[in-house]
């Protein structure tokens, strides 16, 4: 049975689940008609992050350019540059018995590609949501639909994932930023 979040709220994955070892963090979107004559990209990305709150290198950066991390605990599924069609959008999979210990936890976000140029934000998009599928069972073990109204924001931080005295747990963020994948990367201590 599927547990439907909001905004803030926090799960405990694994001491919920038993055996719990790989995820599917499934996300979508949809976008509204636009008529400044440019397609919507939505891009989906997960950054690793240490007990310092930041990335320790850019191989913690998972995304359309990076899609597996070294350690093979997180691999993104591809890019899917119209978002079309019904269920997930982009996907990240994670195995949580092969995140180094060195991580403590992924942010998932998602941004639109050139928004700035392209005159996008996520005020323009719809239906935005994350759940987590436990990939051995191919069951939906929680859902969270993002219904705040973003008006200026290019980027959003739609959960984190993160160790807790030995057990994973989700959070479901909502977190929005201007300035695109670059206001992300600064947030999780990248340079860009």
């Amino acid at each position: 049975m599927t547990i439907n979040l909001s905004k803030g709220q926090k799960i405990n994955l694994t001491k919920d689940n038993p055996g719990l070892k790989k995820v599917i963090v499934g996300l979508g979107w949809d976008t509204n008609r636009y008529d400044g004559g440019y397609d919507f990209d939505l891009d989906a990305s997960a950054f690793l992050v240490g007990g310092n709150g930041k990335v320790n290198n850019d191989l913690d950066f998972i995304f359309y350019n990076n899609l597996e991390h070294p350690s093979k605990s997180v691999v993104h599924t591809g890019d899917n540059r119209t978002g079309e069609g019904d269920g997930d959008d982009e996907s990240i999979l994670i195995d949580f018995s092969k995140i180094p210990a060195n991580i403590d936890k992924i942010g998932i976000t998602v941004t639109i590609h050139d928004a700035e140029v392209r005159s996008q934000n996520f005020g323009q998009v719809t239906n935005a949501f994350v759940r987590i599928v436990n990939e051995e069972t191919s069951s939906e073990i929680l859902r969270y639909d993002l219904t705040e109204e973003f008006s200026i924001e290019t980027a959003l931080v739609f959960c984190e994932l993160y160790r807790f005295e030995g057990e994973w747990k989700f959070s479901a963020v909502g977190s929005g930023f201007q300035g695109g994948l670059a206001s992300l990367c600064k947030n999780y201590g990248l340079d860009v």
